[in-house]
């Protein structure tokens, strides 16, 4: 896993983001913005690249981040996504988050069952205006 620097791993952050997340598809530009903004990295097998993750800072009186691990259909249930999690959860705790949360688009089964086993709970299912992708708001329970 790396950190996303410059432009070419930013493209294949862009790239992992929007084969997992069609209906939120960015542009190279958009996606600079989020790394501005965000902690992204992108997960390699060797030269290969197999997915990426967004650590959104913590915000708020309740200090609560966001973090996002998205891992290419072709290499789930290999580790990959779980390694992407935990190394973004550590990096949101170091930030200071007391709470965790997660998004994912609804219909992305992997991805909805990937947060239920880490302990995630939905708090929000909705679409945004003008679209018709229903997307899952997940917030990490304490064990």
């Amino acid at each position: 896993m790396e950190p996303v620097a410059g432009d070419a791993m930013i493209e294949e952050w862009r790239h992992v983001h929007n084969v997992v997340v069609p209906p939120a598809a960015m542009n190279l530009d958009e996606a600079r913005e989020r790394a501005g903004r965000n902690h992204l990295e992108n997960a390699y097998l060797g030269d290969v690249l197999v997915g990426c993750s967004t650590v959104r800072p913590p915000v708020g009186e309740d200090a609560v981040a966001t973090v996002i691990a998205r891992v290419l259909p072709g290499f789930r249930r290999q580790g990959f996504g779980t390694a992407l999690y935990d190394k973004g959860l550590a990096h949101a705790r170091v930030l200071g988050a007391r709470v965790i949360e997660t998004c994912v688009l609804a219909v992305n089964e992997d991805g909805v069952r990937f947060g239920r086993a880490r302990g995630f709970v939905e708090t929000d299912r909705y679409v945004l205006d003008g679209e018709t992708a229903e997307w899952l708001d997940m917030r990490l329970e304490p064990r």
